[in-house]
């Protein structure tokens, strides 16, 4: 393949590729990936990325984001509270120049994670408050939405963003529509593969709207195996199968969207 792939959202400095993270990027290139944007979830994290960003500076593009929900214990996780960004805005601030875009950030409004209004509402707090560093800074937004994608659109509208990426979207078709519209783009992980619960918005979202995520070491092509960035050429393939066209064609789109999308990667894509 002459145009390399784009994964533009994943968490490769997730603990579970602690132990091969060498054997895993030998994989991705061989895939044909050149690109691994890498979002996060906690400020912790934040760190951990830019080490992969300066061991891997031709692959790895950072991202920071603080997500709608937060682990509080090993297997606990609870809605994200205004005192959970607070680490994160300095860093922000201190790397602003190796960060290609804000994420993963958004909205989560699944019930057993934020049963209350004032949950949500501190999620949209925490959410619009990192919209404005995202304008200030001048970066794009990798977008989560979970039970929320009216709401999550509108504010996204509201606040002037005109950069976004929706990822692993779900929501009605209508409303992605609207994001469309918005100038948006939306992204699929390979685990769309293993239902037709996608298909229809996959094939009415416009190819022009359309970017390459795996979401590894989640949402792979089979269920409760770790994913990884290398799979991202089974989503290329399904996107190729509905749309009618080549899979060359869906590489060559979604790699030219991704860098409209985040366009500090063209420096990273120089080096390849």
């Amino acid at each position: 393949m002459e145009t390399g792939l784009v994964d533009c959202h994943c968490h490769i400095s997730a603990c579970e590729f602690a132990e091969d993270l060498e054997d895993v990027i030998k994989r991705t290139k061989k895939a044909g990936v050149q690109t691994l944007i890498s979002v996060t979830e906690e400020a912790s994290e934040f760190e951990s990325v830019i080490q992969l960003f300066k061991s891997y500076p031709d692959l790895v593009a950072p991202c920071f984001g603080i997500h709608p929900i937060q682990r509080c214990g090993s297997e606990k996780y609870s809605s994200v509270k205004i005192e959970d960004l607070e680490p994160a805005l300095p860093l922000f601030r201190k790397y602003r120049h190796d960060l290609v875009a804000m994420g993963e950030i958004g909205l989560d409004f699944t019930p057993w994670y934020a049963p209350t209004s004032q949950e949500r509402e501190e999620q949209l707090t925490v959410f619009t408050k990192q919209l404005e560093i995202s304008k200030e800074l001048n970066l794009p937004v990798n977008i989560h939405s979970r039970s929320a994608a009216k709401v999550t659109i509108a504010t996204l509208k509201e606040q002037g963003i005109t950069c976004a990426l929706l990822h692993n979207f779900a929501g009605k078709l209508s409303i992605a529509l609207e994001g469309v519209q918005a100038g948006y783009f939306f992204s699929f992980p390979p685990a769309v593969c293993r239902n037709n619960q996608r298909a229809k918005l996959i094939k009415q979202i416009p190819l022009e709207n359309i970017c390459l995520e795996t979401d590894s070491p989640a949402l792979g092509p089979e269920k409760y195996v770790r994913n990884e960035p290398k799979n991202i050429l089974l989503v290329c393939e399904y996107i190729a199968q509905l749309k009618g066209i080549t899979t060359q064609m869906v590489v060559n789109a979604t790699t030219e969207n991704a860098l409209r999308l985040f366009p500090k990667i063209k420096k990273i894509d120089s080096h390849n």
